[in-house]
């Protein structure tokens, strides 16, 4: 695929046309309010295993709702003084997957928190934790299920469970809670900049070819998967886009990155049609702290850097989780 996006020194001024609701402090402010009403009862189980190098821990806590929510928590083997942690959230379709598949950050000498995603995980690595909740009418896949209403949308949910997942990893008496840092890719990126502006004291994020970001944008310049699905649905429920818009600048990574306080270092790449660059920027230049830094990849499409861009990360992160 060809350059299709914006040329690289008007994706570095652009900024987005996403419009923020008013109230939208306000939305975040309930929602995790009443989340919080559950008592979070992370629970750690070991898990065992041939591995010599980590000590592997099954987690549950409660999230949204005080639905209960999966994840994996790695440590380095002999771990006794608390740690930086590093939580992470997974790309679209995927779930946690088995414990063995994450020890890089354990291996890197950080304690390691990785979210299963709800619902998720039907289409790369398994996932262990259901959705309860219906929605009305939505076209396949999870970016229009509760599309008519903030308070439904699929999205409240998972940022929410991201949140109290911070909560959960730091409530680990092995984890320094004042050294936490955020990151994801694609999806899970998206994820990455709601925590950022919705956990005021984080140490750092790292961002990765996000999505969920810009959606004025990216629902009209690409027709790829998952943003199509916004436009599938719209295609058969005409004249619902004034609504849907609204309802998804509650989630729009833009406003979130608008509140971001850590570090960040992003990601994008140039060719990449299912998280646009003009997207990613629109939420990188809306970040407002002076310490942040993007990553750009001229040739290369959703994929990204890969295993370039966790290499820098893992040169970046040390310097902004030192005690």
């Amino acid at each position: 695929m060809a350059l299709f996006d914006l040329p690289v020194d008007e994706l570095r001024a652009y900024r987005s046309r996403s419009v923020e609701p008013e109230d939208f402090d306000q939305f975040w402010e309930k929602t995790l309010a009443e989340a919080r009403g559950h008592d979070l009862g992370a629970r750690f189980e070991r898990v065992p295993t041939a591995l010599r190098t980590v000590e592997l821990f099954d987690v549950t806590f409660a999230g949204f709702d005080g639905h209960p929510v999966k994840g994996w928590f790695v440590l380095p083997a002999g771990t006794r003084e608390p740690l930086p942690v590093v939580v992470e959230f997974l790309g679209y379709g995927g779930g946690r997957g088995l414990p063995h598949t994450h020890l890089l950050w354990a291996s890197a000498g950080f304690a390691h928190f990785v979210m299963d995603t709800r619902g998720q995980g039907a289409g790369w690595n398994g996932g262990d934790t259901p959705d309860p909740v219906g929605s009305a009418s939505s076209y396949p896949g999870f970016m229009t299920r509760g599309i008519e209403d903030p308070h439904a949308y699929y999205y409240r949910r998972l940022f929410t469970d991201a949140v109290r997942a911070v909560e959960a990893a730091r409530s680990h008496p092995l984890v320094d809670a004042s050294r936490t840092a955020a990151l994801g890719t694609s999806q899970g990126g998206g994820i990455t900049l709601a925590v950022g502006g919705l956990v005021p004291d984080l140490a750092a994020i790292a961002p990765d070819v996000p999505f969920l970001c810009d959606f004025p944008r990216a629902t009209t310049i690409t027709d790829r998967p998952p943003y199509r699905e916004i436009g599938n649905y719209l295609k058969t429920y005409r004249g619902r886009t004034e609504t849907a818009l609204r309802t998804l600048s509650y989630f729009d990574g833009v406003h979130f990155a608008a509140r971001g306080r850590a570090p960040a270092l992003f990601s994008t790449a140039l060719e990449d049609l299912t998280c646009p660059p003009s997207t990613v920027f629109g939420a990188f230049n809306a970040y407002p702290h002076q310490d942040k830094s993007i990553e750009v990849y001229d040739f290369n499409d959703h994929e990204g850097g890969g295993p370039f861009q966790q290499a820098v990360q893992l040169d970046w992160l040390p310097g902004r989780l030192t005690a």
